[in-house]
């Protein structure tokens, strides 16, 4: 790609990233809702289940800040799955509106489309996490043995997830006829982490049902992004984690741009 061609493509996706960013401000319902969510969920189990969970992941008396500390990592990973759901909707939306085959007529570069929706949702994936955050220390939560390198890693993973499973979600949209199964399809994204270590410890689950908890994306990343935060031990998880980002982002960026670049029949 030459260099005026590279920056016809920057321009032409920085005009689409401006394009979701002011669809998102225009239509906040949608953020709102999957932004609550994980709030909720937060509050629920701290205030709810806080004491009888943290006496039974520890062994001994109940400690609901020692629980607020376990369970905000997992939080913050379910918020970048949550948010990546409206991703998929707004895909589908704008292959189904028509608006997808008034930009082919157009002199754009055809993959700006698709960088746009997908920066765009990882800053909101950003911005959600920043405020689901500021919940979590408004609560109670401190990472007090983390050092700077470790917040910048924390960082590093959680832009890095945000990237992989929106690539996820922007294939899923372009599969889908309608917003509403967009939506449908990818619950999993929001589902995933209740069958982690979010909420317990792999090892209290039932034996037959820890195979799947820990062979699946949320739990390393869970788990690295719980001993970066906390400053405890990250084991095999680090590589796992980065493992699957790599791997979800490589599959749905191949998975999306294929649906994409298809012609319309």
């Amino acid at each position: 790609m030459s260099s005026l061609a590279l920056a016809l493509a920057v321009r032409d996706s920085n005009t689409m990233l401006r394009r979701n960013l002011l669809h998102a401000r225009r239509y906040p319902s949608m953020t709102l809702n999957l932004l609550l969510t994980p709030i909720m969920m937060l509050l629920l189990f701290v205030y709810i289940f806080g004491d009888v969970m943290s006496a039974g992941i520890g062994g001994g008396g109940a400690n609901r800040s020692d629980y607020i500390a376990y369970l905000v990592p997992g939080i913050l990973m379910m918020t970048i799955g949550g948010t990546t759901i409206g991703t998929a909707v707004s895909v589908s939306m704008d292959m189904t509106e028509g608006i997808i085959a008034r930009f082919r007529t157009m002199a754009i570069h055809r993959g700006s489309v698709l960088v746009g929706h997908v920066v765009g949702s990882v800053l909101q994936c950003v911005m959600s996490v920043v405020l689901v955050g500021a919940v979590a220390v408004a609560i109670g939560f401190r990472s007090t043995d983390a050092t700077v390198l470790e917040w910048l890693a924390a960082f590093g993973l959680l832009a890095f997830f945000a990237m992989a499973l929106t690539w996820i979600a922007v294939g899923m949209g372009l599969a889908s006829p309608n917003a509403e199964a967009a939506s449908n399809n990818a619950t999993p994204l929001i589902l995933l982490p209740f069958l982690s270590s979010a909420f317990i410890p792999v090892e209290t689950m039932p034996g037959w049902f820890q195979p799947i908890a820990e062979y699946q994306p949320f739990t390393p990343a869970i788990e690295t992004l719980r001993g970066l935060l906390l400053g405890t031990e990250i084991g095999h998880n680090g590589w796992l984690a980065l493992a699957w980002c790599l791997g979800l982002t490589v599959l749905g960026y191949f998975w999306s741009t294929s649906k994409f670049n298809r012609d319309p029949k």
